[in-house]
């Protein structure tokens, strides 16, 4: 007991290889150390991961496969359609701002939108204006009598057939211009659409007032089909006030009596006059908004701001328009309140006409017709704008820079 323990001898240096397999698995049994450096290194040893000998032979991590490009990265999607992001609050405010996006339009669906705008801006301003058109008819063709100018022609109408006058030949004059306003403006979009499907935009854009003049005049000339019959109504009731009560009376007498033509006898002046307005009156509007959205950029304008501009420039068309075929409109007045005589064509009657009044004639009661025309068309540009709005129709055929 009192003896040192003696240790045991190591093996000599000559031992045979056969021992060293027997060492090195004692080696690799002993437990890892618990060091944190170790424990990382045990995570990243033990973490799943296929062995080679295992992948099927197309699967891109064997060994065999050849590398192929990573596939692009899809989300899934929406039942709307649009992809998500994973995040169901972030996918709601995309939803809520898709739902918010101004829904674009096309076809018919768009241009019936811009013929119902212009069928009501054209409606609303010419029959709220009907005891204009009353007053200024009679002084083309009676200015003997109404000669005091447009207040005083007002005052005439009233003191020799009661209020209720000025308010003749509401009816035809709402409903005629009812439909020539959505033949109109929205004839006006479409033909603006197919110029620039036709010549390309830039090459419209670049060439926009010939494409504003075309567009309206082959506008106008669909909706002049549909006006005449009514206009020749309107002017009929106005120019003989006993001829028969309202538009259904007049309208069916005039069929009666003198047949279809009649409502087309004046379908020539109708043309000489609307075509040259309505190519005015769009062509003035349309240079003299660029003008001013030039200056002050729409995008930046608020919706009142845009009706201002739209009024603004309405009422300088309205008086180039006037001025531009107020001669025609005097000889349809004329030409419209009598029938011709019996073998007198159309063509015949206009010569006959336009040599009677003359130039400083055909001019007669201009300035009721300034007030007039450029007051309804400052209020059909802004209506317009506005119906288009709430309709959806936001803008239109824009071709401007």
């Amino acid at each position: 007991p009192g003896q040192a323990r003696k240790e045991p001898v190591s093996q000599p240096a000559s031992q045979p290889p056969a021992s060293q397999p027997a060492r090195q698995e004692k080696k690799t049994s002993k437990p890892p150390s618990s060091s944190p450096s170790s424990e990382i290194s045990l995570v990243l040893i033990t973490t799943p991961f296929p062995h080679a000998e295992n992948l099927e032979p197309h699967s891109p991590l064997h060994p065999s496969a050849s590398p192929s490009p990573p596939s692009p990265l899809r989300l899934p999607t929406m039942a709307s359609g649009a992809q998500t992001t994973g995040s169901t609050k972030v996918d709601a405010v995309v939803e809520t701002a898709k739902a918010a996006e101004p829904q674009k339009l096309s076809g018919v669906a768009l241009y019936s939108r811009f013929a119902l705008a212009g069928a009501v801006c054209c409606s609303v301003t010419h029959g709220g204006l009907t005891p204009v058109d009353v007053v200024k008819t009679r002084i083309q063709l009676d200015p003997q009598t109404y000669n005091r100018g447009m207040i005083g022609g007002f005052r005439q109408v009233i003191q020799n057939e009661g209020a209720g006058a000025l308010l003749t030949g509401f009816g035809p004059t709402f409903a005629g211009y009812f439909l020539q306003g959505a033949f109109k403006f929205g004839g006006y979009e479409f033909f603006k659409q197919q110029c620039i499907n036709n010549l390309g935009y830039e090459t419209a854009s670049n060439n926009r007032t010939a494409v504003y003049l075309a567009s309206s005049a082959a506008a106008e000339f669909f909706a002049d089909i549909a006006l005449c019959p009514l206009e020749a109504t309107r002017i009929r009731l106005v120019s003989e006030p006993t001829y028969a009560n309202g538009l259904i009376g007049g309208f069916s007498k005039i069929l009666k009596n003198e047949g279809i033509g009649a409502f087309y006898a004046g379908f020539g002046p109708i043309l000489f006059k609307q075509i040259p307005y309505t190519m005015a009156k769009f062509v003035v509007y349309e240079k003299v908004a660029e003008t001013v959205y030039r200056t002050f950029p729409k995008k930046d304008l608020s919706d009142a701001m845009q009706t201002t501009v739209n009024l603004g420039s309405g009422l300088i068309a309205g008086f180039a328009a006037a001025i531009v075929s107020q001669p025609a409109d005097t000889m349809l007045s004329k030409i419209n309140k009598t029938k011709g005589l019996p073998g007198e064509g159309t063509t015949s009657r206009l010569i006959k006409i336009a040599k009677e009044l003359g130039l400083r004639g055909s001019y007669t009661g201009i300035g009721a017709r300034l007030f007039m025309v450029g007051t309804l068309t400052a209020g059909q540009f802004a209506i317009y704008g506005d119906v288009k709005k709430a309709l959806g129709a936001v803008g239109g055929v824009e071709i401007s820079n």
